[in-house]
């Protein structure tokens, strides 16, 4: 039994619907947060940038006693996880490959043509082609399209996500998928399950929506079983927010992902850590 907390660390406030999730399956565990809200966006930064960026993170988080990180965010876990990985002896795990997989898995099987999958993501992610690489080196036959969608992101941000300036704007990305017949569809940005409704209607509920955040959450779970890192059972977890900026925004924006008001978020930044050294 370990009672250590589960680090998970976002660009912003995204990362929450990945917290939403771990709490629904894991609620003994205790959750540290943190969102680099003072550098979001990580999609026009380049890479060495990224990665630096991520490693304040995770030496913040190692000074909190977490036991796993989890980078939910899109864009550092296209272009960082394996170089955090490398900088740190703690189990850590991006979103790309729960969704991956789970997209493969949950895709039915079609006997006169290969499986088609969507992914949809902002720009950084889907340039990085991470998704589309690693769909096709698990399933060489699957047919993969692709689209950023960079508004979806401030839509859910300003609580839009069932306005009529949503229905226009999945209308002016997505037009073209639903002529594709596609099997499963990625929502390759962890602000997109706000708008898993829209979606739905959008595609007539004929497309398996596959959320990150829900298989990462997931995968979460069986990594702490095979370290035996579980927290113990008679315990109820906490959760506990930082930021790099701006606190109450914060406190405001999460409190529509979470689905409840958020008690206290702490000021972090975390490039002072590295600084003082």
């Amino acid at each position: 039994m370990d009672e250590r907390p589960i680090g998970v660390f976002d660009s912003g406030v995204g990362g929450l619907t990945v917290v939403k999730e771990i709490r629904a399956i894991l609620p003994t565990e205790d959750i540290v947060y943190f969102g680099d809200t003072a550098r979001v966006p990580y999609g026009n930064k380049s890479i060495p940038v990224i990665r630096r960026f991520c490693l304040e993170i995770v030496n913040f988080l190692e000074t909190m006693k977490v036991k796993m990180i989890v980078i939910a965010c899109n864009t550092a876990s296209a272009l960082a996880l394996d170089h955090v990985r490398r900088n740190t002896v703690l189990p850590v795990i991006g979103v790309i490959d729960p969704g991956v997989r789970a997209a493969l898995r949950k895709a039915p099987s079609v006997n006169d043509r290969e499986k088609k999958i969507g992914v949809i993501g902002t720009r950084a992610t889907i340039k990085s082609e991470a998704y589309q690489k690693r769909l096709k080196r698990l399933d060489s036959g699957c047919s993969v399209f692709a689209k950023p969608c960079p508004l979806f992101v401030p839509i859910v941000e300003e609580n839009l996500s069932d306005s009529i300036i949503a229905e226009q704007t999945l209308n002016m990305y997505l037009d073209e998928f639903r002529s594709l017949s596609l099997d499963a569809l990625i929502l390759a940005c962890t602000h997109y399950p706000l708008l898993k409704k829209s979606l739905d209607i959008f595609f007539d509920k004929k497309v398996i929506l596959i959320d990150s955040a829900e298989e990462t959450a997931l995968e979460v779970a069986e990594i702490l079983k095979a370290h035996r890192i579980s927290a113990p059972s008679e315990r109820n977890g906490t959760d506990e927010f930082y930021v790099s900026d701006s606190p109450e925004s914060f406190m405001l924006v999460g409190s529509q992902f979470l689905k409840h008001p958020l008690d206290k978020v702490f000021l972090e930044p975390v490039w002072q850590r590295t600084s003082e050294k």
